[in-house]
């Protein structure tokens, strides 16, 4: 069963067409990374599967589950977590702190300061989270580098044990120093079964993390291949690579 299923899925702003008829599949343990220039419709395609746009036609299944009419919040329910461009921490809090408060919103707990102390569970759940992405627990969230932020950023969704993630140019803004890590943290996110899509114009993480790289062109699927493929396609040279990579 996939991960996520896109099936013929089209979305208009309006009259106008920004993605039409887009099929791709993501499988559990699979990353996928989606590429494309600016336009292309990568993040309305992301919108469409995290269910901030309803499509014009077509669905989107996740773990088999059709999801295409359900908000935002239940999909995440059913195991949906997506990044953004623009990172978002509580800077004021320890990196700890973020993440217990992650993992009690996950569990249903209360998300109030002066509780999560008491909790030696969420506590320890957060820090074994946080080894997994490599930060240091007592650093405040605010003095993170812009790659450490990404990386709290996946702390925070693992902290619900996703089974499908959208990430949205994790590597935009990240120092070249920072980069390499930041990758480490994303090669291992499929470890558990859990499949990956993500946009990212960085081409050397693409080629180096990607089982499959998928290209978008005037919203439509132009190709989804291995990468070794991709980068020999004519079609994608003319259209793409040639003037974008």
């Amino acid at each position: 069963m996939d991960a996520l299923a896109v099936e013929h899925v089209s979305w208009h702003a309006g009259a106008v067409p920004i993605i039409g008829d887009v099929t791709l599949r993501v499988a559990p343990g699979e990353l996928v990374a989606l590429i494309g220039p600016n336009g292309a419709g990568k993040t309305s395609l992301f919108n469409v599967v995290s269910g901030l746009c309803r499509p014009s036609g077509g669905r989107v299944l996740l773990g088999g589950a059709d999801v295409t009419r359900l908000a935002p919040y239940r999909r995440a329910r059913l195991g949906l977590g997506r990044t953004f461009q623009t990172s978002a921490v509580f800077a004021s809090l320890s990196v700890t702190e973020n993440v217990a408060l992650a993992v009690q919103a996950a569990r249903g707990g209360s998300m109030r300061p002066w509780r999560r102390r008491s909790d030696r569970a969420v506590e320890a759940a957060a820090g074994e989270i946080l080894e997994r992405v490599s930060l240091a627990p007592a650093k405040q969230a605010g003095e993170l580098s812009h790659g450490e932020k990404r990386k709290l950023e996946i702390a925070l969704l693992l902290a619900s044990a996703p089974k499908m993630l959208l990430l949205d140019e994790p590597m935009a803004g990240v120092s070249a120093e920072d980069v390499p890590a930041l990758a480490e943290v994303i090669r291992g996110l499929t470890g558990e079964d859990r499949g990956v899509l993500m946009v990212e114009h960085h081409m050397d993480v693409v080629l180096d993390l990607a089982d499959r790289v998928a290209v978008m062109h005037h919203g439509t699927l132009l190709a989804c291949d291995s990468p070794a493929a991709i980068m020999a396609d004519a079609t994608v040279q003319e259209a793409y690579v040639g003037e974008a990579l």
